[in-house]
């Protein structure tokens, strides 16, 4: 099964920027609400894994959306970028909300 992992991050510290990212692969084990995701792209100083808060299931596409908990970097060391930049770094791309109404 397709399975796309979706996390929005925003910072107020840094001009209210936000970000919805997804990463994408084949799997047979499908999350479920409660999971911890972990992934090489999440930083090990500042997070080890994000808690699944929705699934999705499209059968006919054999397509599964998986949001993760929002990340907001207003109380942390790190810049909004330099996560961005690590995510990017590991397979995650940024996805407009545009994309996100058409799946």
């Amino acid at each position: 099964m397709k399975i796309n992992l979706l996390i929005f991050i925003s910072s107020v510290k840094e001009q209210e920027k936000s970000i919805s990212m997804m990463k994408t692969f084949e799997s047979d084990i499908r999350p479920v609400r409660g999971d911890i995701i972990d992934d090489p792209g999440f930083d090990p100083g500042f997070h080890n894994g994000y808690e699944v808060v929705k699934v999705s299931i499209n059968y006919a596409s054999n397509e599964c959306f998986v949001s993760l908990h929002p990340l907001s970097l207003e109380i942390q060391e790190i810049k909004i970028e330099t996560y961005i930049g690590n995510l990017d770094a590991h397979g995650w791309c940024a996805v407009s909300k545009e994309e996100l109404k058409s799946m």
